[in-house]
């Protein structure tokens, strides 16, 4: 591979740096956007509210600037000479701009910036959130560095500058202080704003969690409402902190006073939960904020789920959270719990609430909630916090991600979504956040009909199955195919570890549920292996002759609890297994209580004679003993009640496991790209033609700009220059149509193979240009591509397509015929990573054939795996490409690399 280094991808990549909102260091928030000049007097009044101080490190002089020069920095519209953000908040109703920074071009590749922070809101972080925003504006605008001038004893900005983790020189002038930043994104700089961006969302969700008093804004009297319901669900569940119902209309609840406004509750409010009417939840809002509330959830329907009146009301709801500095669960939601002995909260509407446990939940249907609360208690899953995110408006799964990344109460996540809101976000987060806890995702709307369904139920436009289990695979989320996997993986991650193999050993007491259970285990790629001659002669000790002492070990029916006890003990501590699944199928059901007994005796003397890192699962078939728990004082053993659950369990983890083990990867950045080259024959052919695709030639210059392996030749628009070309290259040669319009050129005998002299290289022209007119689509002819032609190699293919909210995504298996017949291919997500490449091309079935099959020679995986890391960086850098096809990719033996033989890219 050519010489690289990592490329570093600020966060905000992913995401709108020019608007929307942003979380400040104390977990408030603010909304954000470009200025406009219709914000000439907001930002006069701004200026005029800084201190003398503040202004002489803004403007150099204590005194208020001209009108005119404060109406100019409000002109965003040309961001590639200047541009200008501010920060809102709401007060005493009405909008006040709290922050704003600006850039103007200083060169070609520098633009000087300046800022500055309301003194009320010093200390927050926002001068290094302006920063970093304007900088990622001044990235896409072609800026590589920003430039300011500053007082030295402006320790603010200085600080500014140290935390954005930008390499900066300074310079020192009397005074003033001359600081250039370089823009290019490093390690430290991405590392700190990740660093920032978790802090600061861990901080804006904590009060949701732990607020000490509770408003119930829309209680009732009527047992059949949401109102009722969810203050009993609060006062069943002993909330440890102060409860405050408001109905204007009510005096008392169930004997619990109640307040006729949120003004008129004496004490302040941590948390509001919002359940009225539609129409009221915008004034409701500006009641909290007068009262200084910071979180709320709002369970009220009505938004963005039902239509355009919806969307436009959620949208003026979302505003007000984000002018008012709070943040906000649904609207449209089933409420949040936390099961902390001292928070206890269950601000839900069921009363239902789990067992304390290590794992936390998100849940974009309240429904499923529900079903999931339910269920905990019958898989024996503790539950740590429960959030149902509804419409998502403003807390999203991204932000719980990241809080239960700290939590230390968290050990697993549980995800149920039906849309990715900003799918390239959750990646990033979900990469960082899986190497430490596992993540259990079920990703409903698979089918077309399931997306329907979704899209009317959450008002989410549903994603690309194909991107889904991309994304998955790259982040290591662990894909639940039901609620019933979702509860079965979550009791056995948040109980065991984590398997160090995939060699399982099974014990039961029935022939056929063990059947079941090593087929499941072979479907799930995991190992039942023989045991060890040492192993069965222990085993054979104390087992009767009836017994099998292969893998799995059956007991027989008639086996004791003292053996139960002993063949889990030898198998524990057996090398050749990673992980025990133990069955019993009952036979009477007073059986039960001593079989139980003998498993978990089993269990620790395996664990105290030193098993302590094999997870342990097992299959209780007793129909009148369902219920059974296997706890010991810091352990559980999770049990399932069908023999093939152990195994899906058992194999979702260990490729977890595996997963977590490999080196995080890195996406590289070549040394030897022209992006230039590449953006400018793409922008230049949308300007002139349109969307569309781009000619051969055109796409052979912008492959050759990403240094591509091209195959050699060129096009020929005569036959003439035809000849020409292929006496520049090694006879035999191939003739090809070359058009951007006509996509399967063997259909109309547009290709010729193995042209050994000039003769076949013009007839070859003429016969594919007297095709063309028979068929009226001369003028679709750009010419014949002439190219030499390729011996050996595996043919395959790398293609990339525009998914409309995952962006490109990548696929790479055999080409030629075998790709549309086969479909052996493998999908991922851009950028690709250096393991994601090398995963893609291990993972087709056809992989056998590029490691040397039958005495064929092997490929050259290294080029193929550099050819994918430079599609990827293409189609990232170049936005416009929604479409590439390279088939075939001849891949030759090691040390040959591989050569591109056909290519298409579409743009627009």
């Amino acid at each position: 591979m050519r010489s690289v280094r990592p490329l570093y991808i600020p966060p905000l990549e992913a995401d709108h740096a020019e608007s929307g909102s942003l979380i400040m260091r104390d977990g408030s928030t603010a909304a954000i956007r470009p200025a406009e000049p219709t914000d000439a007097t907001l930002l006069q009044q701004f200026v005029s509210r800084l201190s003398p101080e503040s202004r002489r490190h803004r403007f150099f002089s204590e005194s208020l600037p001209p009108v005119e020069a404060v109406a100019s920095l409000c002109h965003s519209s040309d961001p590639c000479s200047q541009f200008t953000l501010i920060v809102t908040r709401m007060w005493e109703g009405q909008q006040h701009i709290i922050a704003a920074g600006s850039y103007w071009a200083k060169d070609a590749q520098t633009a000087e910036v300046a800022m500055a922070v309301d003194d009320g809101f010093h200390g927050k972080g926002l001068g290094t959130l302006l920063l970093e925003r304007l900088a990622i504006v001044a990235i896409r605008h072609n800026y590589s560095h920003l430039w300011a001038v500053t007082h030295a004893d402006n320790l603010a900005m200085r600080e500014v500058f140290r935390e954005s983790g930008f390499t900066s020189h300074e310079a020192y002038e009397g005074d003033d202080m001359e600081v250039e930043l370089s823009l290019i994104p490093t390690e430290t700089t991405v590392t700190r704003a990740e660093v920032r961006e978790r802090l600061a969302t861990t901080a804006s969700l904590r009060p949701f969690f732990h607020p000490r008093s509770v408003a119930l804004i829309g209680a009732s009297r009527d047992p059949k409402s949401i109102g009722y319901r969810l203050l009993d669900a609060l006062r069943a569940n002993e909330f440890q902190g102060t409860i405050y119902p408001v109905n204007p209309n009510a005096s008392e609840i169930a004997g619990v006073p109640v307040y006729h406004s949120v003004h008129a509750i004496p004490e302040p409010i941590d948390l509001a939960v919002i359940a009225v009417p539609r129409q009221d939840v915008l004034s409701v809002v500006d009641e909290c904020a007068g009262k200084d509330v910071r979180v709320l959830v709002v369970i009220t329907a009505g938004f963005a789920e039902v239509g355009a009146a919806g969307v436009a009301l959620q949208k003026q709801l979302l505003e007000k959270i984000r002018q008012y500095g709070m943040r906000m669960v649904g609207p449209n939601c089933f409420g949040i719990l936390n099961t902390a002995p001292d928070v206890q909260l269950n601000a839900t509407f069921t009363t239902l609430f789990p067992p304390r446990g290590r794992a936390a939940m998100s849940s974009q249907s309240g429904a499923i909630g529900i079903a999931t609360l339910a269920g905990a208690r019958r898989f024996h899953l503790g539950i740590s916090s429960f959030v149902s995110v509804g419409n998502k408006a403003d807390v999203s799964t991204n932000d719980l991600l990241q809080y239960w990344e700290e939590d230390s109460s968290t050990n697993v996540i549980l995800l149920y979504v039906e849309s990715l809101g900003n799918p390239r976000k959750f990646a990033r987060i979900a990469r960082r956040v899986s190497r430490r806890k596992p993540i259990v995702a079920v990703k409903a709307g698979r089918s077309q009909s399931g997306r329907r369904a979704a899209s009317s139920h959450t008002a989410a436009l549903a994603a690309s199955d194909v991107a889904v289990d991309a994304l998955f695979h790259q982040a290591g989320v662990i894909r639940a195919e039901s609620l019933e996997d979702l509860l079965a993986l979550a009791a056995g991650l948040s109980n065991q570890p984590f398997p160090l193999g995939r060699r399982v050993g099974i014990i039961t007491n029935a022939g056929g549920p063990a059947v079941l259970c090593t087929d499941a285990c072979e479907e799930y790629e995991l190992v039942v292996p023989e045991l060890s001659a040492s192993t069965k002669s222990t085993l054979a000790s104390f087992l009767p002759l009836a017994a099998a002492l292969s893998n799995p070990v059956d007991l027989i029916a008639s086996a004791t609890a003292d053996q139960y006890a002993k063949a889990i003990e030898t198998l524990l501590s057996a090398n050749e297994v990673d992980a025990l699944i133990i069955l019993y199928m009952a036979v009477t059901v007073t059986d039960t209580t001593d079989i139980a007994r003998g498993i978990m005796t089993g269990i620790e003397s395996g664990r105290n004679a030193g098993a302590k890192t094999k997870p342990v699962l097992i299959g209780w078939m007793a129909e009148g003993d369902r219920n059974r728990t296997f706890q010991f004082q810091e352990e559980t053993i999770p049990a399932y009640h069908l023999p093939e659950t152990p195994a899906l369990v058992l194999s979702k983890a260990a490729t977890y496991a595996e997963w977590r083990q490999q080196p995080a990867g890195m996406v590289p950045d070549f040394d030897d790209l022209d992006l230039a080259a590449a953006r400018t024959t793409c922008a230049t052919a949308l300007a002139q033609r349109g969307s569309g695709w781009l000619t051969t030639e055109e796409t052979r210059h912008v492959l050759r700009a990403m240094r591509l392996p091209v195959q050699a030749g060129g096009v020929a628009k005569t036959a003439d220059e035809a000849a020409a070309l292929a006496s520049q290259v090694t006879y035999p040669v191939v003739v090809k149509l070359a058009s951007h319009q006509i996509v399967h050129k063997t259909e109309i005998d547009g290709v010729h193979l193995n042209l050994k002299d000039e003769q076949a290289v013009r007839e070859a022209f003429e016969s594919i240009r007297t095709k063309l007119v028979e068929c009226s689509q001369l003028d679709a002819m750009e010419g014949v591509l002439v190219q030499p032609m390729v011996t050996g190699g595996v043919e395959v293919m790398i293609g990339v397509t525009d998914d409309a909210l995952f962006g490109p995504l990548i696929a790479f298996g055999l080409g030629g015929i075998h790709v549309e017949i086969l479909g052996d291919v493998q999908f991922r997500i851009t950028p690709l990573t250096n393991f994601d490449a090398a995963d893609m091309i291990r993972k087709i079935k056809g992989y056998r054939l590029l490691t040397g099959y039958r005495g064929h020679p092997s490929a050259d995986l290294e080029a193929l795996e550099e050819t994918l890391l430079r599609v990827s960086r293409l189609v990232e850098e170049v936005p416009e490409i929604s479409e590439l096809d390279l088939n075939p990719i001849f891949a030759l033996p090691p040390g040959h690399g591989c050569r591109i033989v056909d290519a298409r890219i579409r743009i627009g």
